[in-house]
């Protein structure tokens, strides 16, 4: 008679084992789905100034976020606008960030670096531009900006881009028809009340922290942007100029600096954007938090009550992200 060896045995049972735990493995492959997996990792969000809607926006995000996804990781990185966003995100130095269609098709235009990567999530809100003066200025129209000190944003914003188009489109060169003033607008309300610049443009979602702060603590009053300036933009082109609509402030966006109607103005969306690098699955769920959050958000932030899940697949001049997709196929009715 033989005696089976206490090796043996061992190896019979590890080998039974290894056999069970093959078997649970290979069942929940078969009932979980790799393309259903919970988002994991870090992300960077590319915001913009600390006193701007980007900025309070991507904050707030980060919250839900991190409600929605709890094994994602989101740095929020400050930036000077669109511009920057773009070249951060192009090139891997952010993964999402915001800008508006008109910068986006300006980056896309001049073939800036990791161009053709980018794309689309969501259309967010509009920015308006805001051309912001002294209530008792006398300008009162772009025209009347000859030879004034005008802020336009910082030299890498898109407040910068819209601000020299629309100084064209009033036929003043930027550079000699007006003295350009570089500088955010963490800094431009304070530069007007002190007297430093007589005018100042911003381009933001309604209200902006800033201006509003602003208008509580200095008589202020909103320029209207006529709507012949818009025709003036899109016939002159390039490209990205189409993306301006013409459109109006509420006479009450600024309850301290209200005004008897509502003021006349130049809009352009915002986009929530990517690359083709970010992985599928966190990209459908961050374009599902950015949906789902509108109306919580919206009661910090205003203009995020007009994020709308039926506009929000108008990303032009980007296309879809993947992720985005199966995000929106998810909830088609």
């Amino acid at each position: 008679m033989v005696t089976p060896s206490p090796g043996l045995g061992r190896n019979r049972a590890f080998q039974g084992a290894a056999a069970a735990l093959a078997a649970l493995g290979l069942l929940a492959w078969w009932l979980l789905p790799i393309g259903d997996r919970t988002p994991s990792g870090s992300v960077v969000f590319s915001t913009g100034v600390e006193s701007g809607v980007y900025y309070q926006y991507g904050e707030l995000l980060k919250e839900d976020l991190a409600d929605d996804l709890p094994d994602v990781s989101v740095t929020l990185k400050t930036s000077q606008g669109s511009p920057q966003n773009l070249y951060r995100v192009a090139t891997g130095e952010a993964d999402f960030t915001i800008a508006t269609a008109d910068a986006v098709s300006n980056y896309i235009t001049e073939k800036r670096p990791g161009w053709e990567r980018l794309r689309g999530c969501a259309r967010l809100y509009d920015d308006y531009v805001q051309l912001v003066v002294a209530k008792d200025s006398k300008i009162r129209s772009v025209a009347d900006l000859r030879g004034a000190r005008v802020g336009v944003g910082q030299p890498e914003s898109g407040v910068r881009l819209v601000a020299d188009r629309v100084l064209k489109a009033a036929d003043l060169d930027p550079a000699t028809g007006v003295r350009e003033v570089f500088a955010g607008i963490d800094t431009m309300p304070g530069k007007l009340r002190r007297g430093e610049l007589d005018a100042f443009f911003w381009s933001g979602g309604l209200p902006t922290s800033a201006v509003e702060r602003l208008s509580e603590r200095f008589a202020v009053r909103l320029v209207p942007l006529d709507p012949s300036l818009v025709e003036q933009l899109h016939a002159a082109g390039p490209s990205g100029t189409r993306y301006y609509r013409s459109a109006a402030m509420p006479a009450d966006a600024y309850p301290e600096a209200r005004s008897a109607q509502d003021v006349p103005t130049i809009a352009v969306a915002n986009l929530l954007v990517t690359t083709d690098r970010m992985d599928s699955a966190l990209t459908e769920g961050f374009t599902r938090t950015v949906i789902d959050s509108r109306d919580g958000i919206g009661k910090e932030v205003h203009s995020a009550q007009l994020v709308d899940l039926r506009t929000a697949i108008y990303t032009d001049p980007l296309e879809l992200h993947e992720g985005a997709i199966r995000y929106y196929q998810s909830v088609k009715p």
